[in-house]
């Protein structure tokens, strides 16, 4: 593990291994409910999304430079009051998941949710990934409800639940 490196990403560094990473998930899993693979252009309006809300894109690169796994949040929900909530997502490629990669780039994006302040963090799971939940529930998320048969993927409907994760920050919230 100490050849791993955690870094910021970009989109000339690292938008083509996050889209292969994002495409795998898409066409053999149900952590994203998405039916097509995802091109370039979706990259490009994704890490602008991040910049513009000053979200982080975070990675582990092994020693040759290659992105292991990777992390991020966004916007929770397009309301004022949803300010200090985000939901997360990790993914890690397919040949490196059961090497701890997961929980190092989960606490990764802890520490920066709280650097910025962030008082609730949510995944949003689908309810059969069991390895996902049991990394959330190790790291503190708690389950907070499942929505039954909201996705409909490979010939079956798909109950997603909802894991949070309170933190003690803001230190000083506000409205408005």
């Amino acid at each position: 593990m100490s050849e791993h490196t955690l870094v910021q990403c970009t989109f000339e560094r690292h938008a083509a291994a996050i889209l292969d990473i994002l495409n795998d998930a898409i066409i053999h899993s149900t952590a994203l409910y998405d039916y097509k693979p995802r091109q370039m252009q979706n990259m490009v309006t994704w890490f602008e999304a991040k910049r513009a809300g000053n979200f982080p894109v975070l990675g582990i690169e092994d020693a040759q430079g290659t992105l292991l796994a990777f992390g991020s949040y966004g916007a929770f929900r397009a309301f004022p009051a949803y300010k200090y909530t985000v939901e997360h997502s990790v993914y890690v490629h397919k040949d490196q998941r059961g090497k701890g990669l997961g929980p190092r780039i989960m606490q990764a994006v802890i520490e920066a949710a709280k650097a910025q302040q962030v008082h609730a963090m949510v995944g949003a799971i689908d309810a059969s990934n069991a390895a996902s939940i049991a990394l959330h529930e190790r790291l503190g998320f708690k389950h907070v409800g499942t929505l039954p048969q909201v996705g409909f993927k490979f010939g079956r409907w798909l109950d997603l639940a909802f894991y949070q994760l309170l933190l003690e920050t803001p230190t000083n919230p506000v409205d408005g």
